[in-house]
């Protein structure tokens, strides 16, 4: 389900609102946990189950890197790599698994895998780390890895940043939510007025037949069409911000006019700046960052 489509515009938002608004407080995570499901399954109801998995399983390393310090590195090694492992199988592998060169099983990509399996990481290391205690309830726990505003799209919730939330009451203040419907807004006019109507009205058309075209509506249209993926991909994350605002959830900015970027380096700062920070943080500063000699220092500049 996209957040421009009709069935999410005036079907779902409306009647999830009206739930979560008029419920008490301390069931609004079960709400959210509800509705993101639903969101979830609308049109992969199969995927369900792998996601289930991937959440009984962090949930109980979690509580277990707790309870057993002294094994805690062993669960935290068993939760990265397993769900890396997953990710890996599903991004890489699919849509067919080949083994000998016979093809025996299709795999179609699970939606919004990468970014609830990086939530999930960011999950049992910072418990490990200690920066969060693990949560108690998997139900929580559940809504955390499912919550739909950011689902498909991002950005990435780190847990330290997230899971303190789960457990605040809930406040909306006018002003936040002006905020909120600005944000939205915003999002929806990125989505629906530059992304699809460009897509639809010149990039597929050029993509789609370009020795038809001149040599400068073939170059306009590579152009147009980063134009194209930066107001679809910020509008939808957008769209999450202020939607997770109206429920009393605070996610980070994920774009900062990166066309402004005056070099490469910068562009990466203000493009999908979740991921930088989630790679910064999980990956570039484990591994050592820049204090482990050239050659680490290298090695790390190419990963990101």
């Amino acid at each position: 389900m996209l957040f421009s489509s009709i069935e999410f515009i005036f079907v779902f938002l409306p009647v999830f609102l009206t739930f979560y608004f008029f419920t008490p407080n301390k069931q609004r995570n079960s709400v959210l946990l509800v509705f993101s499901l639903i969101f979830y399954t609308w049109g992969e109801p199969r995927f369900l189950a792998l996601m289930a998995f991937t959440v009984v399983l962090d949930w109980l390393l979690g509580i277990l890197i707790e309870r057993k310090p002294k094994k805690a590195k062993l669960f935290l090694a068993l939760a990265v790599s397993s769900n890396l492992l997953i990710l890996g199988v599903f991004k890489y592998l699919s849509p067919t698994l080949d083994f000998f060169g016979f093809s025996f099983v299709s795999l179609a990509l699970p939606v919004g895998i990468s970014f609830y399996t990086f939530q999930v990481i960011s999950y049992t290391v910072d418990v490990y780390k200690g920066l969060i205690r693990p949560v108690r309830n998997i139900l929580d726990f559940g809504f955390y890895v499912s919550f739909f505003p950011q689902l498909v799209a991002g950005p990435i919730i780190k847990a330290s940043d997230f899971i303190p939330q789960l457990y605040r009451r809930y406040f909306l203040s006018r002003m936040q939510f002006g905020i909120a419907i600005f944000w939205i807004l915003n999002g929806l006019i990125k989505k629906i007025v530059f992304s699809d109507y460009l897509a639809v009205n010149f990039i597929d058309r050029v993509f789609a037949n370009p020795q038809f075209f001149t040599g400068f509506e073939n170059l306009m249209a590579l152009f147009v069409y980063s134009l194209q993926v930066y107001a679809d991909f910020s509008g939808y994350t957008d769209i999450a911000i202020g939607l997770s605002l109206l429920m009393g959830y605070h996610l980070p900015m994920n774009f900062n006019s990166p066309y402004k970027a005056q070099n490469c380096s910068n562009f990466w700062k203000r493009w999908h700046i979740s991921l930088s920070r989630w790679l910064q943080t999980y990956l570039y500063i484990p591994l050592g960052g820049n204090r482990k000699g050239v050659f680490r220092h290298i090695i790390n500049l190419l990963i990101l």
